[in-house]
């Protein structure tokens, strides 16, 4: 008896077909939730984004908050702050870049770059220095801006660097106001 074989395929072609199927589905059933695990947790998605109201900030004052685990500091500066602020543009930057992701990137570290509003009244940006991680303390060290005081990283009224092991002026986050009153963070 002879051997024919079909146009269509053999029974050994469907085998062959449907335990590759049957491979592909299974190797996804396992590979997916390790794909999926990467992804940020409910938590972490609901705080990418964060509304704060800054109705009761006078000018002067200093808040700080929580965002992404890291502190963020906003300051409503008063007029001799934004008018020191403006006359360091002329200092000598050690890093002359604005660091403020809602720019671009070779932004120059003016104060009209690194503040958040035209009138440079609103000042946001990670308060971390750049050095080490550290949190800096408002209103000190030699430009009566921030000073960490672990290493000596003295950054003056818009929150650039301008003595001290600090790299990098400190980062502006991506924010925006939504209305008089409120900041949004993310």
């Amino acid at each position: 008896m002879a051997h024919v074989e079909h146009e269509t395929g053999t029974r050994r072609d469907f085998l062959y077909v449907a335990t590759t199927a049957a491979g592909v589905v299974a190797t996804g059933a396992v590979v997916w939730p390790l794909i999926n695990q990467m992804n940020p947790s409910a938590d972490v998605q609901a705080l990418a984004q964060i509304q704060v109201d800054v109705s009761a900030m006078t000018p002067g004052s200093q808040m700080t908050v929580l965002f992404l685990g890291k502190p963020v500091f906003i300051r409503r500066r008063t007029e001799e702050e934004i008018a020191q602020a403006a006359a360091d543009d002329e200092a000598n930057l050690p890093d002359p870049l604005a660091r403020n992701v809602n720019l671009a990137e070779d932004a120059p570290a003016t104060d009209a770059n690194r503040a958040l509003d035209e009138g440079r009244e609103w000042l946001v940006m990670i308060g971390v220095c750049t050095h080490l991680g550290c949190v800096p303390l408002a209103e000190a060290g030699d430009f009566d801006g921030w000073f960490c005081p672990c290493h000596g990283s003295h950054y003056d009224k818009s929150g650039r660097i301008r003595r001290g092991p600090a790299p990098e002026n400190m980062h502006i986050p991506v924010a925006e106001f939504i209305s008089d009153t409120v900041i949004q963070l993310g």
